[in-house]
């Protein structure tokens, strides 16, 4: 309780300090597309991965130094399965920053993780809108979309995602045998 009676401090205070408003986060999409132009150069998977993680520094930026420490302490809080703490502090961090993309990709993934597809769904779909090439908030929808059991919208998304990057570990789904696989394709 004092971890979220600390983050909402520090957002109040941010808030007061900006004019009320969450600034602007910064404009990596320059930077994202040149990621994934290597990522789909890359000639094998641990090239891909190695260039993967890239993308997370640009995804993870946030818009300030408070919307920053909300951020990492809701990742540091679903590293520890304190799947309702994180939540709580995306909450905390999407009604300050509405426009930053990845307080719903990891709000989605806390919900995900928590198996309320439900609850997931539209956060993703707002992290792709305010972030179209966000590759890992794509295939999280294709795996929602699994979870809800909407197997040709999540082979469709998945799809998607690959051809952003070829190399994801979710690829696999739409082999032989994997529970999205292309019709017509059984061995």
């Amino acid at each position: 309780m004092k971890q979220i009676a600390f983050a909402f401090i520090l957002l109040v205070a941010s808030t007061a300090a900006n004019g009320g408003e969450c600034p602007a986060a910064p404009d990596h999409s320059a930077d994202v597309l040149n990621v994934i132009s290597q990522i789909q150069q890359a000639e094998s998977e641990q090239a891909a991965r190695v260039l993967s993680s890239r993308l997370w520094e640009y995804w993870a930026d946030a818009p300030d130094e408070s919307a920053q420490e909300v951020l990492d302490r809701g990742m540091t809080r679903l590293r520890a399965a304190d799947l309702l703490g994180a939540i709580e502090d995306f909450d905390s961090l999407v009604a300050y920053c509405p426009f930053y993309a990845e307080g719903y990709n990891q709000r989605a993934f806390a919900n995900y993780l928590r198996q309320d597809f439900e609850a997931a769904l539209p956060d993703l779909d707002k992290a792709i809108e305010l972030s179209p090439n966000h590759v890992a908030a794509i295939s999280g929808r294709a795996l929602t979309l699994l979870g809800l059991n909407r197997i040709e919208e999540a082979r469709e998304t998945l799809n998607a995602a690959l051809e952003l990057n070829p190399w994801m570990s979710e690829r696999h789904l739409l082999a032989p045998g994997g529970p999205l696989e292309p019709p017509g394709q059984d061995i």
